[in-house]
């Protein structure tokens, strides 16, 4: 069982940065893969990034690519999402997600997901 919690969306203006954090408690998190989800209001959920506890790879999607970053805090279990170059396109709601086994960009397969925090981006 993993349990996942996003925290740090909320307000900014077309070009600002905003961090977001997901922070996940479980056995055998070395194991898992990480992944940011996004959902704009009658939109499908979107792939935005992904990373691996172990090792370095990280992989975005192509609306995000140059501006989004993907990190981790292993001692924190504790993954970011740095958001820069903010666009209005960029508001949804956020979704952490974990998995066993290699990332994908389907939320088909994610098995631990958190109740997502709102990113709102005026113009």
């Amino acid at each position: 069982q993993v349990q996942v919690t996003e925290s740090g969306g909320g307000l900014v203006q077309t070009g600002g940065s905003l961090r977001l954090s997901c922070a996940a408690s479980g056995r055998a998190l070395s194991s898992y893969a990480m992944a940011w989800f996004r959902q704009a209001p009658g939109k499908e959920r979107e792939f935005v990034g992904g990373i691996y506890w172990s090792g370095s790879i990280t992989y975005y999607g192509d609306s995000v690519k140059g501006r989004f970053t993907i990190s981790r805090d292993n001692v924190k279990n504790t993954v970011y999402l740095q958001m820069t170059s903010l666009k209005p396109e960029d508001t949804a709601v956020y979704y952490c997600a974990t998995k066993s086994g290699l990332i994908t960009y389907s939320k088909t397969g994610y098995d631990y997901w958190g109740r997502g925090t709102q990113v709102t981006v005026s113009s």
